[in-house]
């Protein structure tokens, strides 16, 4: 069973930066697929970023692209989002996420933590 556990959310004034960290234990960071996903209040789950396993392939929503940095440290058995130039609609809550499988859904699910942007 992994579990996950994300930290290093807060409140930030726009154009300002963050960075997301997501500890894994119970299976290596390096052997799933892992991703982070946001909730904003009263909307469904979004896709933000991914990194394969083995390869560390990446991919990233066209919302953030340019602007967020999806990374992992298998020796930390971590998981990270730089986020710079932050907007207001950048606001939600941010969940990390690992998948055993390619292309499949996500088994596992931090606790999610709280991203604030103001204007």
């Amino acid at each position: 069973q992994v579990q996950l556990v994300e930290s290093g959310g807060g409140l930030v004034q726009a154009g300002g930066s963050l960075r997301l960290s997501c500890a894994a234990s119970g299976g290596t960071v390096g052997s799933y697929r892992m991703g982070w996903l946001r909730q904003a209040p009263g909307k469904g789950h979004e896709f933000v970023a991914d990194i394969s396993r083995i390869l560390g392939n990446t991919r990233y929503a066209d919302s953030v692209k340019g602007r967020f940095t999806i990374s992992r440290d298998n020796a930390k058995n971590t998981l990270y989002l730089q986020m710079n130039s932050l907007k207001p609609e950048d606001t939600a809550v941010y969940y990390c996420a690992a998948s055993a499988t390619g292309g499949g859904p996500y088994d596992y699910w931090g606790q999610g933590t709280q991203v604030t942007v103001s204007a």
